[in-house]
């Protein structure tokens, strides 16, 4: 079964709201790696649109697919057209938490080994999942790394290249 592998970034700046911390940025960073034998496909996305709540957990991010960028045009026309039907399916999300926020020290720097459960929503299919990552805490600001191993038969995408 084709997989890619979906990478996370996200830096996250604070905003104060009803006395709850929350973090959020629009420009996180999604790549992916869908390279096989016979080629490399690595696409780019700058504009992550994210949110964290540090008392809960929660991490919510979102991606308009358009916004992926590609080492030549011809692979991010395959990508939207024949692929993702990003005209039809324009946006991906996930949706979760943070299942062990408890562990992390948001008072002192330093790295933290976090485990993430929610729903990522990939062309239109939403499928539950689970990923460790790594939670960064420096001078009081979280910056979330994390990677997603995506089976794409999963999320109904087909394509001329997939077996």
């Amino acid at each position: 079964m084709k997989t890619i592998l979906l990478s996370t970034l996200c830096f996250l700046f604070l905003v104060q709201v009803n006395a709850q911390k929350v973090y959020s940025t629009k420009t996180g960073q999604i790549s992916f790696n869908a390279t096989g034998e016979a080629v490399k496909i690595v696409g780019v996305n700058n504009q992550v649109d994210s949110k964290f709540v540090e008392t809960t957990g929660q991490i919510i991010f979102g991606v308009l697919v358009k916004a992926f960028k590609f080492e030549n045009q011809l692979m991010e026309d395959h990508f939207n057209e024949n692929y993702m039907e990003s005209t039809q399916f324009p946006k991906a999300d996930f949706k979760g938490f943070i299942t062990n926020i408890k562990e992390v020290n948001f008072s002192k720097n330093g790295e933290y080994p976090i485990v993430v459960e929610g729903t990522l929503t990939i062309h239109g299919v939403g499928n539950k999942t689970i990923t460790k990552g790594v939670l960064s805490v420096q001078n009081g600001i979280p910056t979330v790394k994390g990677e997603f191993k995506v089976a794409i038969k999963q999320y109904g995408i087909k394509g001329s290249y997939i077996g």
